[in-house]
């Protein structure tokens, strides 16, 4: 494979993009797609782009790996630097981190450095909930539909509502994240006796409505028309926050930016969720922020390395096969300290799905240690001089030293029924039936809230899955012990990575003592002597799949997500077939009546475009259907993260 595009700060493209005159700024999309494929040559510290005949971009990253000033990207066309080579080839490239422009730091490994022209950033093994972040929001039914306040307490950055079922609680992906550096302006303080609020100042306020800007006109365009340019605006949006002190806000553009280059790139998975989430981030963040919310947790924190003080006591939790786009495959390892914060350790290289399944068992290294990824999950690991990425990630930076230590049972769900193991789930079940490859369980102890489903973490015939689901399902009243994670779009469903036993009763598995208490769904096989001979039959009746469907609620997400795919145009046509398909309507019999009443507005909003005399869009117009949408999106978040309370917590 070509060596990697190096990271471009997102000034440096927005520059870029700024310098083209109109007729070549509605070329640029065109131009960066014909870069896909292209070879890149690198050496003596440059990176090398052919762009036709007469026409070759340089890139001459500075040490930390990354084009942070304009002056280290060349054309020699004779309309440089304002040509259109240059810029498409700075937004063929990722866009560098926050922190790319303070920190001297290499790029993320191998994997990240070896990918063509047109993947936009390196892939990353799931994250999880730590790593589609978002807003966590009560549901909205004590505000009134299309208001722009949007009340509710804002979330520990990393915690996801759609898949955490306790939003309330610490985050608990691994993030560290180091302290924000002082703002550009300074803060009035207001208030008065023990209580004091941060009024953000003018400078912070106008770098917030940039972004609100920005992101409405993204919003508005959907992902087919929020090209280059579009995305040049929000990045320098997002630097202008950077500028100022806005972390949080710059952090949430960026993903934006990156989600959107995924949805778009036909040959990357679909990232619509992930997108979703992040415009909701960024709308609401800068939405509170240029009403002047005096919250200091809108301003955030540079998302950096982290180095704990001392030796890191880690204990290992379950192996996740990985299959990315790319020909990406490999395995993640799981592991945990003692205040519950999950960390990973990722081997994800070229070789697909073959690569995911032989990486179970493959030598892991962390700098002089050496071991295997089995072993490690089995057991765990003191790393002294760790330095942990902002999403968990263990880094094999100079200095790192591990050893290998005893483990420990995973950490049992509390007698409610709610249990985390870092960013996962852990629940105690009972196999009632199957529903094709998806396992219909009950949660324990039983609550009379009906089945949920376990659904397979991956599909692929390559890994075991779906074969041990299937061989759980064989045995109806199995309880179980279960880690996995809650899946984003379903609040029924969990997709389980391992199974151990329950302690204190008969009806459980019965695993080798090698296995040392546990099996990982992907590399293990469960095998009938696992089981007990005899198991008791439930007594609750099996229930059938439709008892174990979801509440119409994904009626609102479809059009919440209809909206970041089609833009405002697309928002429209609900509203103008007067609820043909019925989606208000179920949701109303459903008792979703404040979503219903969203949807609606939104729709109605969204159709109707207010123009002043000279026939333009009135500005209140172009607030109004951003505000609508995030007030439907924030509705959405909250009562999912309730539903998913009451479906997996006691």
């Amino acid at each position: 494979m070509s060596p990697s595009l190096p990271p471009v700060a997102p000034e440096v493209f927005a520059s870029a993009v700024e310098s083209l005159t109109t007729r070549l700024r509605g070329r640029l999309d065109a131009a960066v797609e014909a870069l896909a494929g292209t070879p890149v040559i690198t050496g003596d510290g440059t990176v090398r782009v052919r762009c036709g005949e007469d026409a070759r971009v340089t890139l001459t990253p500075g040490p930390s790996g990354t084009v942070t000033d304009p002056g280290q990207a060349h054309c020699t066309c004779l309309l440089a630097p304002r040509c259109l080579h240059l810029a498409a080839v700075l937004g063929a490239c990722p866009v560098a981190d926050a922190s790319a422009a303070d920190d001297a730091t290499p790029a993320d490994g191998p994997a990240d450095r070896a990918r063509p022209v047109g993947r936009d950033r390196p892939t990353e093994p799931d994250r999880g909930p730590g790593g589609a972040r978002g807003p966590d929001r009560t549901p909205g039914s004590d505000r009134t539909p299309g208001s722009d306040r949007m009340p509710g307490p804002h979330r520990t950055a990393g915690t996801d509502p759609r898949t955490d079922p306790d939003p309330d609680r610490p985050a608990a992906d691994g993030s560290r994240a180091a302290p924000g550096r002082p703002g550009a302006g300074t803060e009035a303080l207001a208030g008065s006796g023990r209580r004091s609020v941060h009024v953000p100042s003018a400078d912070r306020i106008r770098a917030a409505s940039g972004l609100w800007t920005a992101a409405a006109a993204v919003l508005s365009a959907g992902t087919a028309g929020a090209g280059a340019v579009l995305q040049a605006e929000l990045l320098r949006a997002a630097h202008t926050a950077r500028l100022t002190g806005l972390h949080r806000a710059e952090a949430a553009a960026l993903d934006v930016v990156r989600h959107l280059r995924d949805e778009r790139d036909p040959h990357r998975p679909r990232a619509l969720t992930v997108l979703a989430d992040a415009l909701r981030e960024l709308l609401l963040v800068t939405h509170r922020l240029r009403a002047a919310d005096p919250d200091p947790e809108l301003i955030g924190a540079v998302r950096r390395h982290h180095r704990p003080d001392g030796p890191l006591r880690l204990y290992g939790v379950c192996r996740e096969p990985v299959v990315g786009p790319d020909g990406l495959g490999g395995v993640v390892t799981h592991l945990v300290d003692d205040d519950g914060h999950g960390y990973t350790l990722p081997d994800v290289k070229p070789g697909g799905p073959a690569r995911a399944r032989r990486a179970g068992t493959a030598h892991v290294a962390v700098r002089s240690f050496l071991s295997d990824h089995f072993r490690v999950s089995r057991g765990g690991l003191v790393v002294t001089g760790a330095v942990v990425a902002p999403d968990g990630r263990l880094l094999p930076e100079p200095g790192v030293r591990a050893a290998f230590a005893a483990g420990r049972p995973w950490t049992p769900p509390d007698p409610a029924g709610a249990g985390h193991i870092g960013s996962l789930t852990v629940r105690d079940v009972e196999v009632a039936a199957t529903d094709g490859e998806d396992l219909l369980v009950r949660v324990l102890p039983g609550r009379g809230d009906g089945p949920v489903r376990l659904a397979p973490a991956h599909r692929h015939p390559f890994l075991a899955h779906t074969a041990n689901l299937r061989r759980l399902g064989e045995h109806p009243g199995l309880r179980i012990r279960v880690v996995g994670r809650l899946d984003p779009d379903r609040a029924t469903t969990l997709r389980p990575l391992a199974v151990a036993p329950v302690p204190g009763t008969g009806a459980t598995l019965w695993l080798p003592d090698d296995w040392q208490g546990r099996a990982d769904l992907g590399y293990d096989h469960l095998r009938d002597d696992h089981f007990p001979p005899d198991l008791p039959r439930p007594f609750e009746p099996v229930p059938t799949a439709a008892t174990a469907d979801d509440p119409p609620l994904w009626r609102v997400r479809r059009l919440v997500e209809l909206a970041v795919v089609g833009g405002r145009r697309a928002a429209a046509e609900p509203s103008r077939d007067n609820d043909r398909h019925g989606h208000a309507a179920a949701l109303r019999r459903s008792g979703f009546v404040t979503g219903a009443e969203l949807a609606v507005t939104l729709g109605a909003v969204a159709a109707h475009r207010a123009r002043d005399a000279f026939g333009r869009l009135a500005a209140d117009d172009q607030d109004r259907y951003p505000a609508q949408w995030l007030a439907t999106a924030v509705y959405l978040a909250g009562a999912e993260a309730a539903l998913r309370r009451k479906f997996w917590r006691g």
